[in-house]
């Protein structure tokens, strides 16, 4: 797999931060994929691997299921974008973005002007003037969109580029490189330098402004270099969950998802999370395709 991007480490906390700052968080739905359900909270029993293999190209028992982004408005740095959401292309021929196997398993609906830019312009914001794109992960759901931010500094954790880059068959392992593979400037995060810290009941998080207004928390196990994002609001955080947990149930004892790409970090992740939740109850902390939960999401966060 020839990977042209070169991504450059990112040790420090980028600039624009304001001591102090808080933040406003947007959800945005840009799209969706119907995906089975048994793919989401595992049915357990014997013979899964089979019964997950018919699932996948299965019509029965599915969930359309939201891929959201957020944009999050800092009062210095600007506007930032956690994920792409799905490529605008989507609404009218899915295949040249997602590829063949991936609308075959997963087929993406996209209505005219869902997609992530067209969001943006909808709020008075030009996607060339989004300063920076974080990326909790670079699965096809996620990373769809990345072409679209030409100008943006995309964030990423080093473990999650050098598994998405390296290695063969990246479609069975969620990867796309046509998504990602461009000559944009990325930022890698190595989780195990001196810069980063613990907060709260996150082990391991980096200031990415040096103003503690948005961290990036490491949950890897959903794929190898997951991320969520912890943004600080007025009164509370808002923890950008990712696909850490799929379904908000999952924080409350649901079944797991039957694959994660590491089954030891998904659990550490996800009790990283739980004790999240339980220490600061008044804190929102998202799924990462949780249909009825976006239901009820609101459009804004401030405080």
């Amino acid at each position: 797999m020839k990977i042209h991007a070169e991504p450059k480490p990112l040790h420090e906390p980028l600039s624009g931060g304001t001591q102090g700052a808080t933040v406003v968080v947007e959800p945005l739905i840009a799209g969706h994929v119907s995906w089975p359900k048994d793919m989401m909270e595992t049915p357990g029993g014997r013979f899964l691997t089979l019964r997950l293999a018919r699932a996948l190209f299965s019509d029965k028992n599915r969930w359309m299921v939201p891929c959201p982004a957020f944009l999050i408005r800092h009062p210095s740095a600007g506007a930032i974008l956690v994920d792409t959401g799905l490529h605008p292309s989507i609404a009218s021929d899915p295949r040249q973005n997602f590829g063949r196997l991936a609308v075959r398993v997963a087929p993406p609906k996209l209505e005219k002007g869902e997609d992530v830019p067209a969001q943006l312009r909808k709020r008075g914001i030009e996607p060339s003037k989004v300063g920076v794109v974080v990326m909790t992960h670079l699965h096809f759901d996620h990373a769809s969109a990345i072409s679209e931010f030409p100008d943006s500094t995309f964030v990423v954790s080093e473990a999650e580029w050098v598994d998405a880059t390296t290695g063969g068959r990246p479609a069975l392992r969620g990867y796309r490189p046509p998504h990602y593979d461009f000559v944009f400037d990325y930022r890698t995060v190595d989780f195990a330098r001196g810069t980063v810290s613990s907060y709260a009941s996150f082990g391991r998080t980096f200031d990415l402004f040096g103003d503690g207004s948005i961290r990036l928390a490491y949950t890897p196990g959903h794929s190898a270099g997951h991320m969520s994002v912890i943004a600080r609001l007025r009164e509370r955080d808002f923890v950008i969950g990712g696909d850490a947990v799929y379904t908000y149930r999952q924080l409350e004892d649901a079944p797991p998802p039957p694959r994660p790409f590491d089954r030891h970090n998904w659990r550490r992740s996800l009790q990283e999370l739980k004790l999240f939740r339980s220490q600061f109850p008044h804190a929102i902390v998202t799924p990462g395709h949780d249909p009825s939960f976006y239901e009820q999401l609101g459009q804004r966060y401030y405080d």
